[in-house]
């Protein structure tokens, strides 16, 4: 049986290489860890979604975070395809 992979990762970004992404979330620890770490900060993402100052600046940080992982999630898969 195939673990799933979380939803947060059917995401537009990543539709080109979708197959690459489910292989290697379930048979590259490393991998899995990067793309956990960018389900979590896109989920903070939401949470953060009002627009009090203070979350505001939280959201922001989290956005960029996400961004950051998400290119890094695309390097990760060129190199290892």
């Amino acid at each position: 049986l195939m673990a799933a992979i979380p939803d947060e990762l059917y995401n537009v970004k990543f539709a080109a290489y979708f197959d690459s992404m489910k292989e290697l979330y379930i048979l590259d620890q490393k991998f899995k860890v990067i793309c956990d770490a960018y389900c979590a900060s896109t989920a903070k993402t939401e949470l953060y979604k009002d627009r009090s100052e203070k979350n505001y600046r939280r959201k922001m940080k989290f956005e960029n975070l996400s961004r950051e992982l998400e290119e890094e999630i695309l390097f990760y898969i060129m190199r290892n395809r």
